[in-house]
């Protein structure tokens, strides 16, 4: 073989070679993550990757990640959605009912996994809990029942409340079963629920400022509004505030009682797993919370005047001093 032959042909060999490398890897996934704007989205986005780490996914090696939030716009959920579904993700992260509701919305392709969504069949998301159908499964959260629960939480902490406020986040949908349960165990418990409907995060302070005018004796929060802000609003107020998510309680609210996220999230991450390998969304039954954690923040207690019963603190899993 003459050498300017071998020279071509060592070339194309070369050139072969490197398309059969290219085509023997396997495509890198890409995830998108859509969360509302709450502080507590930051704690499921790194718990979130935690997990998926532990399940062999690095973020660059064998995994990207399209993280979007609404940075506290509610409104700004469907076109983020749009955006990911441009992208060609091939999977979507929701964290909570209305990020969840905007995937479902832009895309009935591409599986959406839920993180810890509040009464998905309620809300349309899936068909059912056994069977969601459709392209999306993932971890529902017992939110109304907890909303109701609460109720009792409260009286137990202050046993003279007799009324009790429900914070609702009107552009939620998941706030017409929460404010429902809270009236119905309210009404059952004998206490008086005042429904405060919250439109936009500016009326916060328009708000508190009219509860000030008869304050209640607690307040129950939804937890897709902005909890930072309303945490700083309930102390400022002398309001004890509780709610159903962890970063509440570290944020300055009395008390948080609710699904153990991290389980839920874990739970969530292993859906992921199974659909980027194959599996169906409409084959997973949407998993519901079996582990419940209650924090207490002592610190807001005391900045209340409240004196917290030892009974409760003892059954606490955390208490915040």
């Amino acid at each position: 073989m003459r050498r300017r032959d071998l020279i071509a042909f060592v070339g194309a060999a070369s050139v072969l070679a490197s398309f059969a490398a290219a085509a023997q890897q396997p495509k890198m996934p890409t995830i998108g993550v859509l969360v509302v704007g709450s502080p507590a989205s930051e704690r499921f986005w790194r718990l979130f990757q935690q997990d998926m780490r532990e399940l062999g996914y690095i973020e660059g090696r064998n995994v990207r990640y399209e993280f979007r939030s609404d940075a506290g716009q509610t409104s700004q959920l469907p076109s983020l959605a749009e955006e990911l579904v441009r992208l060609k993700v091939d999977l979507i992260v929701a964290w909570f009912t209305p990020a969840a509701l905007a995937a479902r919305q832009a895309t009935h392709q591409i599986p959406i996994v839920m993180a810890l969504v509040g009464n998905p069949v309620e809300t349309g998301l899936v068909a059912s809990v056994a069977q969601p159908g459709g392209n999306i499964t993932g971890m529902a959260a017992i939110g109304a029942e907890l909303a109701g629960k609460l109720v009792d939480v409260v009286r137990e902490v202050i046993p003279a409340a007799r009324r009790i406020a429900a914070l609702a986040n009107v552009p939620d949908p998941f706030s017409k079963p929460f404010l429902q349960r809270i009236e119905s165990d309210g009404a059952a418990a004998g206490v008086m629920i005042n429904p405060v409907m919250i439109h936009g995060n500016a009326e916060l302070d328009a708000a508190f400022s009219a509860l000030d005018q008869k304050p209640p004796d607690a307040l129950i929060v939804q937890p897709s509004l902005p909890i930072r802000r309303v945490a700083e609003l309930a102390l400022r107020y002398r309001v004890p505030a509780v709610s159903f998510i962890r970063d509440f309680a570290d944020q300055g609210g009395l008390l948080s009682y609710g699904s153990d996220e991290a389980d839920a999230y874990r739970k969530a991450t292993v859906y992921v797993d199974k659909i980027l390998k194959g599996a169906k969304p409409a084959d997973l039954p949407v998993q519901q919370p079996t582990k419940f954690e209650l924090v207490i923040n002592l610190k807001t207690a005391k900045a209340l005047g409240l004196t917290v019963p030892q009974s409760f603190l003892i059954r606490a899993d955390e208490v915040i001093e």
